[in-house]
């Protein structure tokens, strides 16, 4: 058996990594060169005028529009000086990968709240989580009658969006009548629920935008 000590143990592994490393690169190219072409095409200059501006010849500029070249962080830091953007605006787009919530129609999960005893149906459409905020949606059905409501409250803003029938809603102290099309926007920290059922069936989509740190 003959050795090879100039290769690596795995040679698989190495050209996994370096295919990663310069697939990576490649991206990163591709979204500086989309990013510069962008800002450049918004500011009304030609390429010429660009590189003019910036200190770098025309065809420099050409090869990082078109995703030829890497750029240095000097040629960089000149681009986005000369484009009037932050340099960070020019990664724009880099970390794309981020959180989404597909419900199909008709398959919102039914959840049980403190209205579902008095007729109130309840499907998620969705909850949306990130590093600094959250969102919940609902679909609200309303189809029977009932002396009593329950009232909510609880961090955020809230939007509530009519899509079939009448309801008499409070908030504090003030009382909205809500009809298809009709949206009330409001602080959620406030008693909040329907006061009258004056259309029935009643429809609404609701979305609670949360802050930092929710609270129920």
């Amino acid at each position: 058996m003959t050795d090879h000590p100039d290769h690596p143990d795995h040679p698989e592994d190495a050209d996994g990594s370096e295919a990663s490393d310069a697939s990576d690169d490649k991206a990163l190219e591709r979204i500086i060169a989309v990013r510069a072409r962008e800002y450049r095409q918004a500011a009304g200059l030609s390429v010429g005028e660009m590189a003019q501006r910036v200190g770098i010849s025309k065809a420099m500029l050409s090869k990082i529009e078109n995703a030829q070249t890497a750029c240095s962080l000097t040629t960089l830091s000149r681009l986005a000086r000369g484009l009037d953007v932050p340099v960070t605006a020019l990664f724009r787009g880099m970390d794309d990968e981020r959180e989404a919530v597909f419900v199909p129609a008709g398959h919102g999960a039914r959840i049980v709240r403190r209205g579902t005893k008095v007729g109130h149906e309840y499907a998620q459409l969705g909850s949306l989580r990130g590093t600094h905020k959250r969102m919940d949606a609902l679909l609200v059905t309303l189809t029977e009658q009932s002396e009593v409501f329950p009232l909510f409250q609880h961090a955020g803003t809230e939007i509530i969006y009519m899509l079939e029938g009448v309801m008499a809603y409070g908030h504090g102290k003030s009382s909205y009548t809500l009809r298809p099309g009709d949206a009330l926007q409001f602080d959620g920290e406030a008693p909040h629920g329907p006061e009258r059922l004056l259309e029935l069936p009643i429809r609404f989509l609701t979305v609670t935008a949360f802050g930092d740190s929710p609270q129920h």
